[in-house]
């Protein structure tokens, strides 16, 4: 029987926010085609404002869309299903760190729930994210694949990955705009102790950073290893603080702290 809406959201936070302008005003789905559920008046009144339906009641969603997403919290996942027993949902958009599929559809209570997991990341809200997907269990159907690959384009960039890589993900793309953020912040602050103004090193710092990325993105022909090695020179200033980064173990540093996000990860699928 085909469902009133396309797509139906349980869940009505950020980046379901971002998700939902995302398809919307990229011109992907028509908001009419889109139902969201929350428990939060706040948080239906913005997602009313894009123009798309609402409601207080999680079965509203999952009875009338043909695909639900679930962008709720990992710990609030077994009350939420508890709300939707009994309804004949079959296919499933989770974007809930450390949900696995199998959990998924052991509460769905039906072997015929097909499910994707995605990982989006916060830049996703400014249409710049980073999203792995997980599309194994719609592999069978191109359509379907192509519809949800299409959800998160509007909002950046998507890679296909297998389910066991997402805990992995969560702690390079998913947490990893946060890594970027202190890092920035460091060098403002670290400009400020220099003698420069905080909008002067705002300037420098953000836009150093987008460059470097956008040309490690774009110099196929060079290493990342060599990109560094072309910034400094024998005797210059780069290499004085390249060493000293080496001498603290930024790299260790790095490794260590995403290993604490997976770790946190693993915990949270167990």
């Amino acid at each position: 029987m085909k469902k009133q809406y396309k797509l139906g959201v349980i869940g009505g936070g950020f980046m379901a926010q971002a998700i939902v302008k995302g398809v919307v005003y990229s011109d992907f789905l028509k908001a009419k085609k889109i139902i969201v559920s929350d428990p939060s008046s706040l948080a239906l009144e913005k997602m009313g404002s894009i123009g798309v339906h609402t409601s207080v009641n999680n079965r509203d969603v999952a009875e009338n869309s043909e695909f639900v997403l679930f962008a709720v919290k990992p710990q609030n996942f077994t009350e939420i299903s508890e709300s939707i027993r009994g309804l004949p949902v079959e296919k499933v958009i989770s974007i809930m760190a450390g949900v696995k599929k199998q959990k998924i559809k052991d509460h769905l209570f039906g072997k015929s729930v097909k499910v994707a997991r995605a990982m989006p990341n916060l830049p996703c809200s400014i249409g710049s994210g980073m999203t792995a997907v997980d599309l194994n269990d719609f592999a069978s159907d191109a359509d379907d694949c192509a519809f949800v690959n299409s959800v998160f384009n509007c909002l950046g960039t998507v890679l296909g990955v297998s389910e066991e890589k997402l805990n992995a993900v969560t702690g390079i793309s998913g947490s990893g705009p946060a890594y970027v953020y202190m890092f920035i912040e460091g060098l403002i602050n670290a400009g400020i102790k220099q003698g420069l103004t905080e909008d002067e090193a705002k300037t420098l710092a953000v836009n150093t950073v987008f460059g470097g990325a956008d040309m490690v993105a774009h110099s196929e022909d060079k290493t990342i290893s060599e990109l560094i090695s072309a910034v400094c020179s024998k005797g210059g200033t780069t290499i004085q603080a390249v060493e000293s980064f080496r001498n603290d173990d930024m790299y260790g540093m790095i490794d260590r702290a995403v290993s604490a996000c997976v770790k946190r990860a693993e915990e949270l699928s167990e």
